[in-house]
């Protein structure tokens, strides 16, 4: 294996099998086309137009309109076992970062229409003599995603209605009992994106990251139940595991290997792949 498999995998949608789905004249998801055929047969909310795009009725116009059919939509195809559960917290819809949510969705119903989540990642470490160790967690084996796999030391969906460092500081709570005047010393590192496929359909993500350097007699605590342990490591075991195999959840894969390109742990001089890594982590998701 190596670090490139690790991006290779993420990146493994192909968009052209997918139905557009388009918002206010955006074309923002893609649909699998037994999954759009299934929206389309809700009720009159959603249409297919003659160049073959899926997207709202031209009778809903507002962004209450929206979250309301898709709400409808949701709960239908959800009793009807097409979508297979609903999560209850919604993620804000919109073509990028800049752009004001056109409407929000329930998050596990996201990848089915083929919509952008964001979403945080936190590299907590700490620095001893022999150099960087970093938090690795344990995801609880009672977790409906990917349970029993390796995590960064928090992460989380981006909700609607909060910013991205304020979500960060309330996860860092949340999952790892990090007291505040601890996480104020987040530092935010960029994002990592990718196109991935999924059971559900197609996940066009991007992942905002931050570090947070902490003290050496912090421990973490696993608060609400998400986390079964929490685990340090020298950063070269936690590099080794990355290149080796597929023990850490898919995208917290890259969250770390961005950080051992960051940290100069990988290097043009020591890692054959530099190049693919670093455009890799930051693949084009335009639908």
């Amino acid at each position: 294996m190596s670090y490139l498999d690790h991006i290779n995998a993420c990146n493994n949608a192909d968009p052209t099998r997918y139905a557009p789905f388009q918002i206010a004249g955006n074309v923002i998801g893609a649909l699998r086309p037994e999954f759009a055929n299934a929206l389309v047969g809700t009720g009159p909310d959603f249409r297919r137009d003659d160049d073959g795009i899926f997207g709202f009725a031209p009778h809903v116009t507002t962004l209450q309109d929206r979250n309301t059919a898709l709400a409808t939509a949701a709960s239908i195809l959800r009793d009807q076992g097409v979508i297979t559960r609903l999560h209850g917290e919604q993620f804000d819809i919109r073509p990028s970062l800049g752009h004001d949510p056109l409407c929000q969705l329930d998050r596990s119903a996201m990848p089915y229409f083929g919509l952008r989540s964001w979403g945080v990642h936190m590299n907590g470490y700490v620095r001893k003599a022999d150099g960087i160790h970093m938090w690795i967690a344990h995801r609880a084996k009672e977790k409906p995603n990917y349970p029993g796999m390796l995590d960064n030391m928090v992460a989380g969906g981006q909700p609607a209605g909060l910013g991205f460092l304020e979500n960060m500081i309330k996860e860092c709570a949340e999952e790892a009992d990090i007291p505040d005047h601890l996480a104020q010393h987040l530092k935010p590192v960029g994002t990592v994106s990718y196109l991935h496929e999924t059971i559900e359909g197609i996940k066009p993500d991007v992942m905002v990251n931050f570090d947070l350097e902490l003290p050496t007699d912090f421990t973490p605590r696993c608060a609400d139940g998400e986390v079964e342990r929490f685990e340090l490591l020298p950063l070269a075991e936690v590099a080794k595991t990355v290149r080796d195999g597929f023990e850490f959840k898919f995208n917290c894969a890259l969250v770390i290997i961005d950080f051992l390109i960051r940290h100069g742990f990988l290097t043009a001089d020591n890692e054959p792949t530099y190049c693919q890594l670093t455009t890799g982590l930051h693949r084009d998701i335009q639908l």
